[in-house]
């Protein structure tokens, strides 16, 4: 016998946790179209009231996963560098710069990102302002992994689902269960993943669901409200390696590097984003923007099993820049993206 929505809607309103399975199935019937608007902001208000367990954060993911467009490159062992998002610090547009350095370093990332919502710059901003072509298709993204080592994936093209949720979240005007479920459903099925949290609090939540989710290598990182791995203090990072969550911190010192400041990694628009970018792909600044870019390229060298260790994996990102890959993977992904 199925379940009615709102049999599911009590449960979370009596602030009873949903099965994986339930909460994939509750996903599918808001996705099927046939749902109130008034019993999906229901649902919404309810999960945050609440809060999401791993297995209702799984299950939703599971859907939206299901429901996206696919991308399908012939590369294996894809990763993503994606973040929550609204982090209290506003940087550079770092995990996008750290996945072109991965891919200059022989890593395959099929990344998944949106527009600034909270930062003004988010990946498809700065990634437009660089000349890619945000909105290529799923054929030519696949091509473009397999080629250039990374292809872009712009979330509201690949999930069309979301335009029954989509209107609902804006009148809400509190961030809901989406806002996190949006880096756990990469349309490549990439099952290896740096997903950054702006919220500590989210960190076992956030490993747990990729577990859940049959990520063999994942790393969830975050510092001093940044949903990255910072160079403005210690990284608090959980990672998932054979089934096994461990944690570890990692410190910008140890691996030999200085110390940065708000200022020094800001960058205000995706016009500046992308001028600092370039530069820094160039070989023109090896300063703090550097050393935050490089030392995330490196826990996704690491994660896409190019490293055996966060220090190999930091000398293989800085060879990526310093011997002009990066630039050359960019360049790349530009013209493939535009053919």
């Amino acid at each position: 016998m199925t379940t009615a929505f709102v049999d599911y809607l009590n449960l979370l309103i009596a602030g009873q946790d949903l099965t994986q399975i339930q909460a994939g199935d509750l996903l599918d019937k808001v996705f099927s179209g046939d749902m109130p608007e008034a019993q999906i902001a229901a649902f919404l208000t309810a999960m945050r009231i609440k809060g999401p367990t791993p297995e209702e954060i799984a299950g939703l993911a599971g859907s939206l996963r299901s429901h996206a467009v696919k991308v399908t490159p012939k590369s294996d062992n894809l990763i993503d560098t994606c973040g929550t998002g609204g982090g209290s610090i506003k940087t550079c547009n770092v995990s996008t710069a750290s996945a072109i350095v991965a891919a200059g370093a022989g890593a395959h990332v099929a990344k998944h990102g949106n527009r600034g919502i909270t930062s003004g710059c988010g990946s498809a901003d700065v990634l437009e302002a660089l000349g890619v072509k945000i909105d290529a298709s799923p054929e030519t993204i696949a091509q473009c992994i397999d080629q250039a080592g990374v292809g872009f994936m712009f979330a509201p093209m690949f999930h069309p689902a979301m335009k029954y949720v989509q209107p609902i979240r804006k009148t809400l005007g509190f961030r809901t269960v989406f806002n996190i479920l949006g880096p756990l459903a990469n349309p490549a099925n990439a099952q290896a993943q740096i997903l950054g949290v702006a919220d500590e609090t989210l960190m076992e939540t956030m490993i747990r669901s990729l577990k859940l989710l049959g990520s063999t290598t994942a790393m969830v990182v975050h510092s001093n409200g940044l949903d990255e791995i910072s160079t403005l203090g210690p990284t608090r990072v959980m990672t998932l390696r054979n089934d096994q969550v461990t944690e570890l911190m990692i410190s910008p010192k140890v691996l030999g590097m200085t110390l940065a400041t708000q200022e020094d990694l800001s960058a205000t628009d995706a016009p500046s984003n992308a001028r600092a970018l370039l530069a820094i792909f160039k070989g023109q600044d090896k300063g703090p923007k550097y050393d935050i870019i490089t030392l995330n390229a490196s826990a996704a060298i690491f994660i896409a099993g190019l490293a055996d260790t966060l220090e190999e994996a930091l000398t293989k990102a800085k060879a990526s820049i310093d011997d002009g890959k990066a630039l050359q993977a960019l360049n790349q992904l530009i013209e493939l993206s535009n053919q």
